[in-house]
């Protein structure tokens, strides 16, 4: 739809209705937009990709921002289409943050267990658990609980663990701490939109969203 530069365009926040989260706002003509994906500076190629799939393929009204730092793709929305995500509960969209949060998790110890090998695979589960009986994780403060959500679809279950959103923040504050030292660099922690494609698009891009209002963005490329 747009290719636009920081200049053209104004960002601000709004709070959501139903949820105690600020929400990035891109304004253009009148038009209101809301973040999507964040590429890195030398993702040009891909942020250029992403941007004509969604408005050429997908038929979707989009805005690729061009800035200094960054790339980013927005997607048009109406800010009282915001009200309707929280479904009525503040904790309506948690399911959802909690799959993508457990899709991310399971992308990173298939890579352990894959690149490193099954002891490497073994100490990271172990790993795991000592994250989560220290950060007290409901549910999931055991070895044979964590296998099970290492490998247990998340989007087919209907058990999903019960975690709040700041156990989620730390769950990938940890992950990308042990990702980097298990690996030794950070490559693990791009292409989230690869990890995450099998999420309808509605959270999908609510996840991405959310992920991009914390400082742990920033560690997985976002924001």
């Amino acid at each position: 739809m747009f290719i636009l530069k920081r200049q053209d365009v104004e960002i601000t926040t709004v709070q959501h209705p139903n949820r105690e989260q600020q929400i990035p706002i891109l304004n253009y003509q009148g038009q209101t937009f809301r973040l999507m994906k964040v590429f890195n500076v030398n993702q040009n190629p891909e942020a250029l990709a992403y941007w004509r799939d969604l408005t050429d393929n997908r038929g979707k009204a989009c805005v690729l921002l061009e800035e200094p730092e960054r790339y980013s793709v927005w997607g048009k929305v109406r800010l009282e289409q915001l009200a309707r995500e929280g479904g009525g509960g503040g904790d309506a969209k948690i399911p959802a943050l909690v799959q993508a949060s457990l899709l991310i998790l399971q992308a990173v110890y298939f890579d352990v267990e894959d690149l490193l090998g099954a002891r490497q695979a073994g100490a990271f589960e172990k790993d795991l658990v000592k994250v989560f009986q220290d950060s007290q994780f409901p549910s999931s403060d055991s070895l044979d609980a964590v296998k099970t959500l290492l490998t247990k679809d998340p989007l087919d279950s209907l058990q999903i663990p019960p975690w709040k959103e700041d156990h989620l923040k730390t769950l990938l504050e940890e992950l990308y701490r042990l990702g980097k030292g298990y690996f030794g660099n950070t490559s693990f922690a791009e292409g989230l939109e690869e990890v995450l494609e099998d999420l309808p698009d509605e959270d999908r891009e609510f996840f991405i969203s959310w992920l991009g209002q914390s400082p742990v963005g920033k560690l997985w490329a976002i924001g």
